[in-house]
């Protein structure tokens, strides 16, 4: 028997899709919504889909009215930092308005469980290592302004209107379905992860490490990488505990531990078998050294704690890209 259906917009996403097979082996009915700008119908899976933008109120009010759903998930966004520099203004249009007009139609609907998507990319450059939530935000790009923008709103509506909200920090989302169903499939792929895993299948001809200077272990920067069905766990917590009256919240999502760009190869390495050019660069402008999450409030306020480790992260990342490869299934084919 369902416990209910879950608007999951931008569900056929890397971390939407995971978030609605998890949804899904806990008894909801995720009702995807999605207008496949970086999502793939192929990950549409485990519940209804329904194609539209974020953008459309009207088209929000009839899906709504139609799936009465218990909560929503928010994973809709512009999410590359580069391209927020070059295009500000369409990750305002998609993140912010967007974001707002979700929001609109949820408050609308009487919905009392709104679970938003949100990054580390709000904190801007570390003050204090590990970070918790309350360490400030001043991000430092259009990507992490947006998403920064959406929580204030968040945090208005709840204060001056009662709409609980739950607002997940993610730092570095990373890892597969160890069964495969789906993966990560971004085009063009910038993360690190399969950025290295294409490296060694040798679809593309290495890997750059920019700075080797910093003042970490071996030189390199340190980044939190969490397995992204330990992202969708904590979702389901997150909804479940609004479900439940929990007050609105923030709260980070990641491992409490680093690993360093070096340690990432290694481990890329080790996984796979193969060896691949890794040439070293300078600097890139705004990397900060170290991102390590604290997740005290995490596991205080939703019970959860992240299962998979680095090893368990490349492994279903390398046998989902390998597959993936072998099919043509990036390609395209």
């Amino acid at each position: 028997m369902s416990n209910g259906n879950v608007l999951v917009v931008g569900g056929a996403g890397y971390i939407g899709s995971h978030t609605c097979l998890t949804l899904a082996e806990h008894g909801f009915t995720p009702v995807v919504y999605d207008n496949f700008s970086n999502g793939h119908r192929e990950f549409v899976k485990w519940g209804p889909l329904e194609e539209g933008d974020v953008r459309d109120r009207a088209r929000l009010a009839a899906i709504f009215r139609q799936y009465q759903p218990v909560g929503v998930m928010h994973f809709a966004a512009l999410i590359e930092v580069g391209q927020s520099v070059k295009e500000p203004a369409a990750f305002y249009d998609t993140n912010v308005i967007g974001a707002l007009s979700l929001i609109a139609e949820a408050r609308a609907a009487g919905i009392s469980a709104f679970v938003f998507s949100s990054t580390c990319a709000t904190y801007g450059l570390p003050q204090r290592m590990p970070m918790d939530e309350t360490h400030p935000q001043a991000p430092i790009n259009p990507y992490g302004r947006t998403k920064w923008i959406v929580e204030q709103a968040l945090g208005d509506l709840d204060r001056y209107g009662g709409f609980r909200s739950a607002i997940m920090r993610y730092f570095n989302a990373a890892g597969a379905d160890p069964e495969g169903r789906i993966g990560e499939w971004h085009e063009p792929e910038t993360h690190a992860i399969p950025l290295l895993i294409d490296a060694a299948l040798g679809r593309r001809p290495g890997f750059t490490v920019f700075g080797t200077d910093y003042d970490t272990r071996d030189g390199t920067c340190v980044r939190d990488y969490i397995h992204v069905l330990d992202l969708a766990d904590a979702h389901v917590r997150a909804l479940r505990y609004l479900m439940e009256g929990g007050a609105s919240t923030a709260i980070n999502l990641g491992t409490g531990t680093g690993v360093t760009v070096r340690e990432l190869i290694g481990a890329v390495e080790d996984v796979s078998g193969a060896g691949f050019p890794v040439t070293f660069a300078g600097r890139r402008e705004g990397d900060a050294p170290l991102l390590v999450a604290d997740n005290a409030r995490a596991k205080t306020v939703l019970g959860w704690e992240p299962r998979h480790d680095l090893h368990a992260i490349v492994e279903t990342a390398w046998n989902w890209h390998r597959r993936s490869n072998l099919l043509g299934a990036r390609a395209g084919n």
